[in-house]
């Protein structure tokens, strides 16, 4: 391999973040009722992984699709909301954590009358809700915080490090846990870091 090489594999090669194991995809549905704006959660189907919580629609990507492909195709196979009735406003952050996941996020809008007819797949969901996004500007969530650290066993090689395994501290990470209550709902964990981060982004004047 030469530089030659490198190059004209760089040219052909999409930036990826390094050591991500798993990416994800989610919808923000935004819905107009009443004339205020809402968020449109749902609560997860008792017989899947984290049953009972509460989340945006979304999920792995499959091989072949794109990222705003599969949060509108996780939609519709959640919420039976199809995504020829979803208006897309655009792609807002990526989020990655320690556990090597990507959740690439993405806001658009559905009306009223589609989130009414919506057929929920029993095996996913539970319910859909909405939560009006005024409540969410009013009300601060409480705010967890806790060290993310490395547990380092005794059989790590230092004496490969030479001269400074002695000096070498081992960083420390730090995770916080956003916690909303409304009415009998709590939205908390990474829907409430989703969505806590894209209400102060949206409200930056």
């Amino acid at each position: 391999m030469d530089s030659k090489e490198i190059a004209k594999r760089l040219a052909g090669r999409k930036p990826e973040i390094m050591e991500m194991t798993k990416h994800c995809a989610v919808f923000i549905p935004l819905v107009c009722h009443e004339d205020r704006l809402h968020f449109l959660f749902e609560v997860r189907a008792d017989d899947i992984s984290q049953p009972g919580e509460v989340c945006f629609p979304g999920g792995r990507i499959e091989a072949g699709e794109t990222p705003l492909e599969c949060a509108l195709r996780e939609t519709r196979e959640e919420t039976g909301i199809s995504p020829d009735t979803i208006e897309v406003l655009g792609q807002f952050d990526s989020m990655c954590n320690y556990t090597n996941v990507r959740i690439d996020t993405f806001v658009g809008t559905v009306s009223y009358e589609e989130v009414e007819r919506a057929m929920i797949n029993p095996g996913e969901v539970k319910q859909l809700f909405l939560v009006p996004a005024a409540f969410f500007q009013e009300n601060q969530p409480f705010v967890y915080e806790y060290d993310v650290a490395p547990k380092i066993g005794e059989d790590f090689p230092y004496e490969l490090l030479g001269d400074c395994a002695d000096k070498y501290h081992w960083r420390r990470g730090r995770f916080t846990v956003p916690i909303y209550h409304y009415e009998d709902k709590v939205i908390w964990g990474m829907t409430a870091r989703i969505l806590r981060h894209f209400l102060a982004e949206m409200s930056r004047t």
